[in-house]
């Protein structure tokens, strides 16, 4: 049991530190570098933000759909959508870091109060596969080191266009 609890230990805190390096790399960046758009359909760094938000949200749910012991698919979303039909790029970037920062700590003190049962309890995701929630975790980390790695892609976009 004890290798299980160093491995939850070490899934929350990467869970928790997730938004840090997103942080260092929007750190002084103004307004019109966060929301400069190579093009209309491709996104902003404040729309990767508000992405990750909605994700959030979205993980925050599977998360309690799973614990609930529910049989419904979790849920999916179309994040093109969301980000277009909430006008994303008008939030500020320090809101969306508040709020994806209070989602995770809500989030992490659920998960510091599982067991080990409660860990490995599994859901359906929209394609029809069975996930646990010890996988859920790694997986939303991982999403968002792609995203650190999408804003990376942008500001160096950005440069090359001397917007930064």
């Amino acid at each position: 049991m004890g290798n299980t609890v160093d491995t939850t230990e070490s899934i929350i805190s990467a869970y928790t530190q997730a938004y840090s390096e997103i942080e260092q790399e929007i750190a002084g960046l103004s307004e019109q570098q966060v929301r400069w758009k190579s093009s209309p359909t491709s996104w902003s760094v404040t729309e990767v933000l508000a992405h990750l938000v909605d994700h959030s949200i979205v993980v925050s749910f599977r998360i309690r759909e799973i614990l609930a012991g529910s049989q419904v698919k979790l849920p999916a979303f179309d994040q093109d959508a969301w980000v277009a039909g909430q006008k994303a790029n008008e939030e500020h970037v320090s809101k969306l870091i508040a709020i994806a920062h209070g989602l995770v700590q809500y989030n992490s003190g659920l998960l510091e109060r599982l067991d080990e049962q409660e860990w490995n309890k599994t859901g359906i995701n929209f394609k029809g596969e069975s996930v646990s929630l010890s996988a859920i975790i790694p997986a939303f980390v991982a999403h968002v080191q792609h995203h650190v790695n999408q804003i990376r892609r942008i500001k160096q976009e950005a440069a090359g266009k001397q917007v930064l």
